[in-house]
């Protein structure tokens, strides 16, 4: 088994447990209590062993940058490397884990979602390409930028919380900047309003399993309009995207926890779990049970 494989096997299967782990800040459970919050990898990892077990914010956004070391990232399921100089883009939601090497150094600093709400302007396109966690190279503008917001988080001049906001939102640009440059510039018609508000009804609704229509008429526009905005963003129906957010949940839950098939069917919304397995299996070409096998083997 490589290390990729290893790192995901050990931290995610071998503590499964009967639902996954929710922090407000990054390793902890306490609220947030700042505008921002910042800390030093390295002040959370040493307490750990350098080794963060996946969980997930429901309300927090956080970034990551790596100033030397490194070690393995679990986005949502994959094993991905992280070297110096990468920067990690965290929605709030999505699993994740670390296990860093020893003296990795590097910053974190998380917003709560309402500021970043706040910040994204509708038709900026920044929401789509900040809505997935992604490990990107960073620049000089956004190193410099961490240290500044480090340095005036742990300062007490005149309008700190003003100056925090302003430097937060100037980070969420640059990151999506990052994103964009990393990916081509693409997923322009993902900025679309309407598809926005649409993503946003799916996160909220997805385990109620409505069809497009009911979308649709949430949205106030027919179905055959959602279908044709949805696929130029995503190049499927809206159908398919409401599909695939519930099998990221599936993989997540099959992934991160002991909880059975039949369990997991019910808390998505399944009345059947045999229809939940047959679902499952179309969208990922392999049974519940045959995908959890398949991690347990560190594939």
């Amino acid at each position: 088994m490589d290390h990729a494989r290893n790192f995901l096997y050990i931290s995610n299967m071998a503590g499964a447990r009967d639902s996954i782990r929710n922090y407000n800040l990054f390793g902890e459970t306490g609220e947030m209590p700042d505008v921002v919050h910042c800390e030093t990898i390295q002040t959370r990892s040493r307490m750990h062993n350098w080794e963060l077990r996946p969980h997930r914010h429901a309300r927090l956004h956080q970034f990551l940058l790596i100033e030397s070391g490194g070690g393995m990232a679990d986005l949502d399921g994959r094993a991905m490397a992280l070297d110096a100089g990468d920067a990690v883009n965290i929605p709030r939601g999505h699993v994740h884990g670390f296990a860093f090497r020893a003296d990795t150094e590097g910053w974190v600093v998380t917003l709560t979602s309402d500021l970043l709400d706040q910040a994204l302007h509708p038709g900026a396109g920044l929401r789509p390409l900040l809505g997935a966690a992604r490990i990107v190279p960073s620049d000089r503008d956004l190193r410099r930028l961490f240290q500044r917001i480090f340095a005036e988080y742990a300062g007490h001049g005149f309008a700190r919380a003003q100056v925090l906001r302003s430097q937060a939102g100037s980070l969420i640009g640059l990151m999506a900047r990052a994103i964009a440059a990393d990916s081509g510039g693409g997923e322009t018609g993902r900025a679309n309003p309407l598809f926005c508000r649409f993503e946003a009804l799916v996160e909220q609704q997805f385990r109620t399993r409505q069809p497009v229509a009911s979308y649709a008429a949430q949205l106030a526009v027919s179905a055959t309009h959602l279908n044709r905005v949805v696929r130029r963003a995503t190049g499927g129906p809206a159908s398919a995207l409401i599909a695939e957010r519930m099998l990221r949940e599936a993989r997540r839950l099959l992934i991160y926890t002991n909880l059975g098939a039949a369990e997991i069917a019910y808390d998505l919304g399944f009345s059947d779990p045999a229809h939940f397995s047959r679902a499952f299996a179309r969208g990922t070409g392999l049974p519940p049970r045959d995908f959890r096998r398949r991690m347990e083997r560190g594939g």
